[in-house]
């Protein structure tokens, strides 16, 4: 007889797998553009991968780190009887921390609006409309990101998805502890702008 652990176990260990595929460096060590970490901030995300100068590149580093997000909750939720949250929180602390880049991974952003959307899809939106707003707003790209994370859990208890706010809590609250260093330079009035010229190897 199968334990009653097993396949929840499974959908945990799944999740976290598939969350931590680093895209951003297999794309752009497959197709010559070098390695990420050794690139601007060294972060494995979509907005280092634009420091590349391969704008589709960073792309599909956004559009996979937000697609393995979805797809670890729809997976988790087909497996499990409630288990999308927690196979969807996986993946993106899959991503943040993964074990192949010794825990040394993205900040997440991508990965989170994968999982926002698939549990719930009007949270998605909000989360996409306010990332945008905020980054084309301020010319800030971690501004835009902690923004868009924040969002999340107000917009589950705004719609009622009471059930989905501590989850959603739990990943904005990661998100802006991955950008600690980014909350630092802003308060310092030293964060760079997307596109400026004086972005900085530390940043995101």
């Amino acid at each position: 007889m199968t334990p009653p652990w097993l396949l929840p176990t499974f959908v945990l260990v799944l999740g976290y797998l598939l969350g931590s595929i680093p895209f951003g460096l297999l794309l752009t060590r497959f197709t010559g553009a070098g390695d990420l970490r050794q690139i601007g901030s060294g972060n494995i995300g979509a907005t280092n991968v634009l420091r590349t100068g391969r704008k589709g590149l960073a792309a599909a580093t956004l559009l996979l780190d937000l697609l393995k997000g979805a797809a670890a909750v729809l997976i988790g939720a087909a497996l499990v009887d409630g288990g999308g949250p927690m196979a969807g929180a996986m993946a993106f602390i899959g991503h943040c921390y993964p074990v192949w880049l010794r825990f040394a991974g993205g900040k997440g952003v991508a990965t989170m609006m994968g999982v926002v959307t698939a549990m719930y899809w009007p949270a998605g939106i909000v989360f996409a409309v306010v990332w945008l707003g905020a980054l084309f707003g301020t010319k800030w790209s971690s501004v835009g990101g902690m923004s868009a994370a924040v969002s999340a859990p107000i917009a589950m208890f705004a719609f009622g998805r009471i059930d989905l706010v501590s989850v959603s809590l739990a990943l904005a609250l990661i998100v802006l502890w991955r950008h600690r260093a980014n909350i630092a330079r802003l308060l310092k009035g030293e964060e760079p702008k997307v596109g400026s010229s004086k972005q900085k190897a530390a940043t995101e």
